[in-house]
């Protein structure tokens, strides 16, 4: 498996992969094809013979990023991925003169709260009903680091 920046043949299995994983809130193939001429924007994808298995999706303004979107094709979770890619997105932001990622989770997602807390994300704060279908609050996690 490669970890690599998101090109727009990925777009298409990106975008498969978002209706999978998050339905309704999905974005769409334009939205993500958008990304990939956004200055701000940086998105890679975990890929293994020619399919993509997960991605990530930041935005940064200055020196601060925030995650948008992280995920991972249900028959290939806990193998790791999503923490390559977390790893992997943060050093390149580092490269960029970032200094940090924001990002929110669902209150009851316990996996990927688990993810985040081994990656040494902190709870900052709580967007009430962030998010829909259930409604739900946000829990609003970062993780800062040296330039």
């Amino acid at each position: 498996m490669i970890f690599a920046q998101m090109k727009e043949t990925h777009v298409a299995q990106v975008a498969e992969l978002e209706k999978l994983c998050f339905g309704t809130a999905a974005w769409s193939e334009k939205s993500i094809t958008s990304e990939l001429t956004n200055p701000l924007s940086l998105w890679l994808v975990a890929v293994e013979e020619g399919r993509v298995l997960g991605y990530v999706g930041s935005q940064t303004v200055m020196d601060e990023t925030d995650m948008m979107n992280v995920a991972v094709h249900p028959d290939c979770r806990g193998q790791g991925i999503a923490t390559g890619l977390i790893v992997d997105l943060i050093g390149a932001l580092k490269l960029r003169g970032s200094r940090c990622l924001t990002l929110e989770v669902r209150a009851s997602n316990e996996p990927a709260k688990g993810l985040y807390r081994m990656l040494d994300f902190q709870e900052v704060g709580i967007r009430k009903n962030y998010y829909r279908n259930p409604r739900e609050d946000a829990l609003i996690l970062r993780k800062e680091w040296e330039v």
